[in-house]
């Protein structure tokens, strides 16, 4: 039972860390300029499944933002076409520090579980001494 507290948490910090990876890359994205011609910069999203039994969580994949993008008018950009717009990412730096918080939370909450489970393990293990 305990092992399988400290399994369980652990794929959830595993979702975690990926999960707070594609929030720092979105975030580290957010002012990337993209030409008209092609795709703005797509938000990654982490994509988490349930495990069957008790196996935990683990990441499916992945989803993205809008392609489409934010048309920006910045004539002095190199990147601008001839009516001087490009395009800038979809992407919304409230909703990504609201996620990340919600991530980091997670990643302490599935932390303090492998902790408590651990300490519960080794009390056990005092007992039959």
């Amino acid at each position: 039972m305990t092992f399988d507290a400290i399994g369980i948490a652990a794929t959830g910090l595993t979702v975690d860390r990926h999960w707070m990876d594609a929030i720092s890359d979105n975030i580290a994205n957010i002012n990337t300029i993209k030409p008209t011609s092609g795709p703005a910069f797509q938000a990654r999203y982490v994509v988490a499944q349930e495990g069957a039994g008790t196996s935990g969580v683990y990441v499916a994949g992945a989803a993205y933002g809008s392609a489409a993008g934010i048309l920006t008018n910045d004539p002095t950009n190199p990147l601008a076409d001839a009516q001087g717009n490009v395009l800038r990412p979809d992407i919304d730096l409230g909703e990504q520090m609201s996620q990340l918080i919600m991530a980091q939370r997670s990643y302490e909450a599935n932390a303090n579980v492998v902790d408590r489970a651990k300490e519960s393990y080794q009390a056990a293990l005092q007992i039959g001494k």
